[in-house]
């Protein structure tokens, strides 16, 4: 066995989608660490994408796309398909998130959340489904990896309803999905991130000392916690693993949290 070539994504090509900052970030991180050949990513910000190429080199190319709405999707998945004749790497990592009180909770913000959490993964996937299913063999599959959340597995006492509801739904549809496309060598998985400092969770970020008070590691994620677990399922070694949405979190979801660690260590 060589352990090299059981982690190795030598030759791979990737597209992740949010891939400028935070969590899609650290996993583009582990995708050129573990030999990746081209990483493609995307976000509505065309200086966010720019700053984060020029950052990691000239294997990662940028392309500005809004996922929030169908055109988008579509145009997106076109300019992939008018560069690459296969893509054997999808990361879905791209969302949102939206707090408001029960009593006031708009619309705007439920439709948004679910939309992009939820309905983004699953036609952006379908629409590359040429190119992954052209990737894939049964030596070797294409992947797409579905970034969830904690919040999908276990309640959190924010009032971000559609966030939690949506992480939960994908995690659903990870299930499903992978069992329809692994027939075509396409295999399905999901990571629940815990904290993470990012700009989306801002407590993880500037308050670090008092969100790892909620987690039994006694700390927050990082870089190489996030590119580790993306790397197993992305390479040789998550292979035989279809279908299934793994914690990445320091132990809060399945660890026994005393009743003091009363601090949501998600943020949200």
């Amino acid at each position: 066995m060589d352990i090299n070539s059981l982690f190795s994504l030598e030759g791979r090509v990737a597209l992740v989608t949010g891939g400028s900052r935070g969590i899609g970030k650290m996993i583009v991180e582990g995708l050129l660490a573990a030999g990746a050949e081209r990483v493609y990513i995307c976000a509505r910000k065309k200086e966010q994408v720019d700053a984060t190429t020029a950052e990691l080199g000239d294997k990662v190319i940028g392309l500005v796309a809004d996922l929030s709405q169908m055109d988008g999707i579509q145009t997106l998945a076109d300019e992939i398909a008018s560069r690459e004749d296969k893509l054997d790497i999808l990361v879905n990592n791209a969302g949102a998130a939206w707090g408001e009180p029960f009593t006031e909770f708009s619309e705007a913000g439920w439709h948004r959340t679910m939309d992009l959490n939820v309905k983004t993964p699953f036609f952006l996937t379908q629409r590359l489904h040429g190119l992954l299913k052209a990737a894939g063999t049964a030596e070797r599959p294409a992947k797409v990896l579905m970034i969830a959340s904690i919040d999908g597995m276990k309640s959190n006492p924010w009032p971000t309803y559609p966030y939690q509801a949506s992480k939960a739904g994908l995690i659903h549809l990870t299930r499903r999905m992978a069992a329809e496309l692994v027939n075509d060598n396409i295999i399905v998985n999901g990571i629940g991130p815990g904290a993470f400092p990012s700009d989306m969770n801002k407590a993880a970020r500037d308050n670090e000392k008092l969100v790892e008070r909620g987690i039994p590691s006694k700390r927050v994620g990082d870089t190489m916690d996030m590119a580790g677990g993306a790397i197993y399922l992305l390479s040789r070694a998550g292979d035989y693993v279809v279908g299934t949405t793994i914690a990445i979190d320091g132990g809060v979801v399945n660890a026994n949290v005393g009743a003091g660690n009363f601090v949501d260590p998600s943020g949200e």
